[in-house]
């Protein structure tokens, strides 16, 4: 989790991530932010996420995409 705490902090500095629970719904995170957090989350975890997984809930708090970082470890 601090490896994805640092990844989110790079990109935005100022949010709280590990209180958060929409971030998307709220705009904290906006299109470019998230095209930056999966390209860093892909690289420093070495993982493809897949089209499908590209979705809201899987992004719109700390939790939700530590969560999906373990389950597509898991499917490796």
């Amino acid at each position: 989790m601090e490896e994805l705490l640092e990844i989110l902090k790079s990109v935005r500095p100022n949010v709280d991530f590990e209180h958060c629970e929409d971030l998307i719904g709220n705009g904290t995170l906006d299109s470019m932010d998230m095209v930056m957090i999966m390209t860093q989350i892909m690289q420093k975890f070495d993982l493809s996420i897949p089209p499908e997984e590209m979705v809201p809930e899987n992004f719109n708090s700390a939790k939700a995409m530590y969560r999906l970082i373990q389950k597509l470890e898991d499917e490796e």
